[in-house]
């Protein structure tokens, strides 16, 4: 008894000297707002036990579910390197975004002023309301100890009235800690007298996970409890497509919602929390619209955060990350997202429709997805995610959204099948997710074909599938699938004239700048779409419409006009200039190739008992 009672004096010791030589190798933030009113906040970073050699410190460029570059390190200045007693360390700024100390002491500290006024999932908003930090947009870090626990120090709390929604695990007080760089810079955390309902889902393993709504808005109470009861139904929607919930580390998952007229709009998922922002005045009265963001980014919990592309495992911070399978990852999930929209019962079968009909006309109706495989269009990402250049572009001939591609993928082979194989895609999600997400095993292509096979039982199914809509560029029938669940696929305006887009507004030039006024004329201000009539006319950006059939052209709408009462193959005369002078032109009007997906009762059609049963099968809800 006594020899027991030495031993474990002894263990007791030995761990507690552990945890302080642990605690110790934490690197701590100590985070003020001083001047929150200038969207100023201040940084302290205490490294302790500093890696020999150089100390290299570093902004991100790129931010967990972002793939284009950011360049962070615009918004920090007065940054200064100290030993732990204040004395100055030299150190050089060797790349815009770099800093490098090249003598230094065990113990450094850095600190920097941070500005912040942007309000979305990428950047960092600071004023006397909130704190809205995206961890790599706000963090210098240290390169090469992204193994190393961080801490962070949120102070002036009390003097905000703020409170702290984050998935960091709360140490006590204002004290937050990640276990790694990796799980840190996956971390949002909103500073701000946020409003917040919570429930718990008792998983598949009978263990309970909590979920918790905040919402930074000027909603009340009673309309932050409402829509925390629609978005609860949400998840246990989610939740049957997969057969349960994540384990969520530390047993919670938070929405970090922010609500506001002048917020950017944005919503980014990450691994047991996800950011919303919406432009709107408050959630009450536009919760259906929310809903939408939620049920995306809430999607991502399995498919992007735990169902990992091995292409961005682990993300690099230092520059873009390419993947090819965004178009699983994110068009997947763009399908689903709206898909238990319905299922849910807050989309109509009719605002279905019209979300088919934007899926079919993007991978049907655009140039680029007639030329470039879904492959090809997801590592375009990298320019196109929240991408900040600014000059002018030729997307709209060589670019479709992976979202949108993706999801039209997902359409076609939920309903493939469905007809072929009596199985769904949520079949196909539930083998993904126990074959990769589940054990965090990163996928490839290649191994999402093999879960194909494995779910249909014919290997020759899934090769094909890949071979022709993932590696290649054929489209499937959706006239013929949409029908067998008594949807029909149609010309959305048939026997009307149409030219195309021209991509004009009369009232701002390029890049923001105000017309002149009193110029005259319609100007292109990007490129035209390969394929139609404006396009085949010669018409481009830069052009500068003056008349079209002898009529004055001034605005959009004027143009509009002049096609009212043609019909498909009629000619338009137009009279335009650019820089190299004065030219005519002729436009010969099609039909609109675009489609509108229409259900059977709305054409006055009979809808089998066969089709019914279909369309219930994938559209009513599966929460039993």
């Amino acid at each position: 008894m006594k020899k027991i009672f030495i031993i474990t004096i002894a263990t007791l010791f030995a761990a507690a000297a552990f945890a302080q030589q642990d605690a110790q190798k934490a690197i701590y933030y100590s985070v003020s707002f001083p001047n929150a009113a200038h969207h100023e906040a201040e940084v302290v970073m205490t490294i302790p036990q500093a890696p020999d050699g150089v100390l290299r410190l570093r902004m991100s460029r790129s931010s967990a579910g972002r793939y284009a570059t950011h360049e962070f390190g615009k918004n920090i200045y007065n940054v200064k390197v100290t030993d732990i007693e204040g004395n100055a360390l030299p150190f050089t700024q060797s790349e815009g975004d770099l800093y490098e100390v090249s003598t230094h002491p065990a113990n450094v500290k850095v600190s920097y002023t941070l500005f912040g006024n942007w309000t979305d999932g990428t950047y960092a908003s600071i004023d006397p309301s909130h704190a809205h930090l995206n961890m790599p947009a706000a963090f210098m870090w240290v390169v090469g100890q992204d193994k190393r626990p961080v801490k962070f120090e949120f102070n002036d709390l009390d003097k905000y009235d703020w409170k702290v929604s984050t998935q960091l695990k709360h140490e006590g007080s204002n004290v937050y800690s990640a276990p790694n760089l990796q799980y840190m810079m996956d971390s949002p955390t909103e500073l701000s007298n946020y409003k917040i309902t919570s429930w718990d889902v008792v998983n598949t393993d009978g263990k309970k996970e909590k979920i918790n709504v905040t919402i930074h808005s000027d909603d009340d109470q009673a309309a932050v409890d409402n829509f925390g009861k629609m978005v609860q139904k949400l998840v246990l929607e989610e939740k049957a497509v997969y057969g349960e919930l994540p384990a969520y580390d530390y047993g919670e998952y938070t929405f970090l919602t922010d609500v506001y007229p002048t917020t950017s709009g944005d919503g980014m998922e990450h691994r047991n929390s996800t950011c919303i922002v919406d432009p709107v005045n408050k959630i009450a009265g536009n919760e259906n619209d929310l809903l939408g963001i939620f049920s995306h980014e809430y999607f991502h919990s399995w498919n992007v955060k735990r169902i990992r592309p091995k292409s961005l495992e682990p993300f690099n911070f230092e520059h873009a990350n390419m993947s090819s399978e965004l178009w699983f990852a994110e068009g997947f999930t763009q399908y689903y997202g709206e898909l238990l929209l319905t299922r849910s019962g807050f989309n109509t079968l009719d605002d279905y429709t019209n979300t088919l009909a934007g899926l079919i006309n993007q991978i049907l109706n655009t140039p680029a997805a007639a030329k470039y495989p879904a492959t090809q269009m997801s590592r375009y990402s990298v320019f196109a995610d929240a991408g900040v250049s600014i000059d002018p572009n030729n997307n709209v001939n060589a670019f479709t959204s992976y979202y949108t591609y993706g999801g039209a993928i997902a359409l076609a082979l939920d309903l493939r099948l469905r007809s072929e194989f009596n199985l769904t895609l949520d079949d196909y999600m539930r083998q993904v997710w126990l074959n990769r997400g589940k054990v965090m095993k990163p996928y490839t292509i290649p191994d999402l074909q093999s879960d194909l096979a494995k779910v249909t039982n014919n290997p020759k199914f899934a090769t094909d599938f890949f071979k022709r809509f993932i590696y290649g560029i054929d489209k499937n029938n959706y006239r013929d699938l949409l029908n067998k669940a008594g949807l029909t696929l149609r010309k959305a305006q048939p026997g009307k004239a149409w030219v195309g887009s021209l991509a004009s507004n009369p009232g701002r030039g390029r890049a923001g700048q105000q017309r002149a006024a009193g110029a005259e004329g319609l100007p292109i201000l990007s490129s035209t779409m390969i394929g139609t009539p404006v396009y085949k006319a010669g018409l481009d950006a830069g052009d500068i419409i003056l008349k079209a059939d002898g009529q004055t052209i001034t605005d959009p709408k004027s143009f509009a006009d002049v096609l009212t009462g043609k019909k498909p193959g009629d000619k338009i005369t137009v009279n335009y200039k650019n820089r190299t002078g004065a030219h005519e032109t002729t436009i010969i009007t099609e039909e609109s190739p675009y489609f509108e997906v229409v259900t059977y009762e709305k054409e006055g059609k009979q809808l089998s008992k066969e089709q019914e049963a279909f369309r219930n099968n994938w559209l009513q809800s599966k929460v039993k």
